[in-house]
């Protein structure tokens, strides 16, 4: 096997959701063998976002744009993207919420490269969804999302009145 990968060469997978959202994504790192560093290289047409506004709790991300124009989503605001920047989002909260929208006319071109820790706590302002992906025992990525909505609605001792510890206390 070669140790290189020739971004434009790398077989690429179409990713879409509705009329705005459209990336074909091209893994690269881990086709090489890496193991704590991902890479692709994501291609977004004209007038899409890859993906949604987004963070991450536990990876950090770099894009290093390499074709195309558009414009990164940071928080509230929004930076004016074009060939040879490089972005990087560390991992936090929501004032680290990112994402990457094609407003150029031609394709956006990027190699995003991110960290790989599980478990994986991503969160999804625009739509308040937290989602929540570890590996299972066989090696597979498992993904699950919840509502932020729900997360603080109950407290955190709320219902644990202790029945199962007096019952097993008693027992001794």
């Amino acid at each position: 096997m070669s140790p290189t990968r020739n971004i434009w060469d790398a077989e690429s997978t179409q990713h879409s959701h509705g009329e705005h959202f459209e990336a074909h994504t091209a893994p690269l790192a881990d086709r090489l063998g890496a193991k704590q560093i991902g890479a692709n290289v994501t291609r977004v047409p004209p007038g899409k976002a890859a993906w949604p506004f987004h963070h991450h709790f536990a990876n950090e991300e770099h894009f290093f744009i390499v074709r195309g124009t558009g414009t990164l989503r940071l928080a509230a605001a929004t930076h004016p993207v074009k060939p040879g920047d490089y972005i990087v989002s560390p991992a936090g909260g929501p004032e680290l919420a990112h994402q990457l929208i094609n407003t150029g006319a031609e394709e956006l071109v990027y190699l995003a490269l991110s960290t790989k820790s599980t478990p994986e706590v991503v969160g999804y302002p625009d739509t308040g969804k937290t989602g929540v992906a570890t590996l299972a025992p066989d090696g597979s990525r498992q993904r699950f999302l919840v509502e932020d909505r729900l997360r603080d609605t109950k407290a955190y001792w709320e219902g644990e009145d202790g029945a199962k510890v007096r019952a097993i206390a008693k027992s001794d």
